[in-house]
């Protein structure tokens, strides 16, 4: 009985949950001409390749979908290597102060992303890296190293410490240990993390704003967002229609890691 509760209640959430995927999708398979907010719960012709192509030839999307690709896999990728390393070195080497360094850390998530922006807008002006992809690429990282060094911490906390004495009575360096015995049993949680900081900078909408200008620098979200400006002139349906094409790939991700995004949330385990 218990079992049919609880199926009879995930189902209703889950179709609550579908319900904007829904209405994302009828209303940006509607041509311009037949969408009205009136009509939104209802499909009328299916327009959803034409509306894509007009997405893409207003917005420059395939430009920005290049460039954020590059941050949404370089970034994490360093910033777990990063937080994988800090947390390494404050369990498992037992660093003098190890909790005061992760304070530090992880105190880059305390204050507001917008109480940084002007300073970091100024120093990236000053440093000619404003828009780069280069400049993107250091702030991006930046950003995500605080989670990475938080999560990794708490996952190399539940090894013990008999696995690095014994490695080391073997004859392994530090960074033999680190990158043959931790990183591999650490694997499920380096992809969760991965995950979650790529499609926090997939989706992300201020950092672009504000550093970047170009269509060849700026993340895609800028770049649909600039589609409804005053000189944007696309129509809703347009705009639908780059909107769902560009959560497709967070949408493939997850699919394809949801194995092991699953087991890096338990985290302790491996």
């Amino acid at each position: 009985m218990s079992r049919v509760i609880r199926t009879t209640v995930l189902s209703v959430l889950g179709l609550f949950w579908l319900i904007p995927v829904y209405l994302l999708v009828v209303n940006a398979s509607k041509s311009p001409e037949a969408f009205s907010s009136k009509d939104s719960w209802l499909p009328a012709d299916f327009a959803l390749f034409d509306n894509i192509s007009e997405a893409m030839r207003l917005s420059g999307m395939a430009e920005s979908a290049a460039s954020t690709l590059l941050y949404s896999v370089v970034s994490p990728a360093l910033a777990v290597l990063v937080g994988a390393a800090a947390g390494f070195a404050i369990v498992a080497l037992r660093l003098r102060h190890g909790f005061a360094w992760f304070v530090v850390i992880f105190g880059g998530t305390v204050f507001p992303l917008q109480m940084i922006l002007l300073p970091l807008m100024d120093s990236y002006t000053r440093i000619e890296v404003f828009d780069t992809q280069l400049g993107m690429i250091i702030v991006y990282t930046a950003i995500s190293i605080p989670f990475s060094a938080f999560v990794m911490r708490n996952f190399f906390t539940g090894i013990a410490n008999n696995v690095f004495e014994a490695a080391v009575l073997d004859g392994a360096s530090t960074w033999r240990i680190f990158s043959r015995v931790y990183l591999p049993m650490a694997k499920s949680a380096l992809v969760a993390v991965f995950i979650l900081q790529a499609t926090f900078i997939w989706n992300d909408f201020l950092l672009g704003l504000v550093l970047s200008q170009s269509d060849s620098v700026r993340p895609i979200m800028t770049s649909l967002s600039g589609m409804q400006s005053t000189y944007g002139g696309a129509q809703m349906s347009v705009v639908l229609a780059g909107g769902l094409l560009v959560s497709l790939p967070t949408v493939v991700l997850f699919l394809f890691t949801q194995k092991f995004f699953a087991r890096g949330l338990a985290l302790g385990q491996y």
